[in-house]
């Protein structure tokens, strides 16, 4: 197999201009944050990923026929990530940067011409039209009917025209609608090309709007063995590697298909979920702050695969989410293991601040996976288990009302990661790529 490589960035690099300084852009991190572990929450209770029932409206560039089929509900899926990546499209090269996300599947871009008000205007980088493409091709239900997800209400076969039609709606509100098609990408780091199925989006302002520093979204949900579109699943990668850049930094990382650069020391493994296919469920055992353990309920790693609980590596999550209780007891016994900083007033959404400078001492987090040894232990410090609010350093964890534990980005920052769902494991190579 070809190794497919593309640069990954930090959101923050390409908004911070829009902020007066630091703590307003944490502070639209957090509400991102916010809303996708609300969204996430209504989900998990719900039990399904299916949103309420609703009439969707043709794409408007699409012929009205009396007979044609159209969607009668709509999928919603999980918000958009904090993580960008470059590409270049079709024979053009086209340079785009999408959204990419671990919580969802489909990989789309806005395609011009657009009619008035139904794309936004993208600050980097120009519209991709298809037709300019010579490697374009629109998805024909009749010949690749395969390659429509008609079980999922997101996507359609039409019965006049052949056409794949999808919408998609985000947990935000944010929704983009259009048909699906293939093109050439190519791969900016090894310049590999390679076909893949996206979303050509012609309608992207029937929702919340969309950030116009980005084209589109790439899900890059877990592989599935059928049916899909997420990137992982298209290159029937059983591999996908990456790490993800530390807050705020201005240098690139790489997310790559087939292989990875990185020590599999560190090893949790992969558990299969029939509720939500595309996300990530590893083996949390234990945790630990400093040399103290806080009991997890064993229904967190011991559940069956048609069940939503255990705990997600998700990197559209920006704090790491521990069920009320688990986080209550968490949080006290973190305190206890603080020494000589005295706590000051609370901070946005964190509860434990302290004013101390870079050079202070806090505790440790120790996260163990499948069993208690040195092999399965993810050791989080620093900026791992604090972040920089206020002039405080406060803990970045947080409580929330559900059972399932949302591993998140600021504490797999600098690590380098490694799905491997051949193996159904999750390797972490820690500061690998500092």
């Amino acid at each position: 197999m070809p190794s497919y490589t593309f640069a990954v960035y930090n959101r923050d690099l390409f908004e911070k201009s829009k902020f007066e300084n630091y703590d307003s852009l944490l502070e639209s991190r957090i509400a991102r944050s916010q809303a996708r572990a609300n969204y996430l929450a209504s989900i998990f209770k719900n039990g399904n990923v299916i949103g309420a029932n609703e009439t969707l409206t043709r794409p408007h560039d699409v012929q009205e026929r009396s007979r044609e089929k159209v969607p009668k509900t709509t999928s919603t899926h999980f918000m958009y990530g904090e993580y960008v990546a470059s590409f270049t499209l079709g024979t053009q090269q086209i340079k785009s940067y999408l959204l990419i996300d671990t919580g969802s599947d489909l990989v789309w871009w806005q395609c011009g011409p657009c009619r008035s008000n139904k794309c936004y205007k993208q600050k980097f980088g120009p519209l991709y039209v298809p037709t300019n493409s010579k490697t374009y091709r629109k998805l024909d239900c009749i010949v690749k009917s395969r390659n429509c997800l008609v079980a999922d209400p997101s996507y359609v076969c039409t019965l006049f025209g052949n056409q794949c039609l999808y919408d998609v709606k985000y947990g935000d509100g944010a929704r983009t609608k259009g048909w699906i098609a293939d093109d050439v990408i190519t791969f900016v780091l090894d310049q590999n090309p390679v076909r893949i199925i996206f979303g050509c989006g012609k309608d992207q302002m029937s929702g919340t709007h969309f950030s116009g520093e980005y084209s589109g979204i790439a899900g890059i949900g877990r592989r599935q063995m059928s049916d899909g579109y997420s990137l992982p699943t298209q290159f029937e990668a059983d591999i996908m590697s990456m790490c993800l850049p530390r807050f705020f930094s201005e240098k690139g990382s790489t997310i790559s298909f087939h292989t990875t650069p990185f020590k599999k020391t560190t090893s949790a493994q992969l558990l299969p979920s029939s509720k939500l296919p595309t996300f990530y469920f590893v083996n949390l055992y234990k945790v630990f702050i400093n040399d103290k353990e806080i009991p997890l309920n064993p229904s967190l790693w011991n559940f069956r695969n048609d069940m939503i609980a255990g705990v997600i590596v998700d990197t559209g999550s920006t704090f790491t989410l521990f069920p009320q209780d688990f986080y209550t007891e968490f949080r006290y016994i973190f305190r206890q293991e603080v020494r000589d900083i005295p706590m000051v007033a609370p901070s946005g959404p964190f509860d434990t601040c302290y004013k101390a400078g870079p050079s202070a001492k806090f505790p440790v987090v120790k996260l163990y996976f499948g069993r208690q040894d040195l092999s399965n232990l993810l050791l989080l410090a620093q900026d791992r288990v604090l972040v920089h609010i206020s002039g405080k350093l406060c803990l970045a964890f947080q409580g929330w009302n559900s059972s399932v534990i949302i591993l998140g980005s600021n504490q797999l920052q600098g690590v380098g990661l490694t799905f491997d769902t051949s193996a159904n494991t999750l390797s972490f190579d820690l500061d690998a790529c500092d």
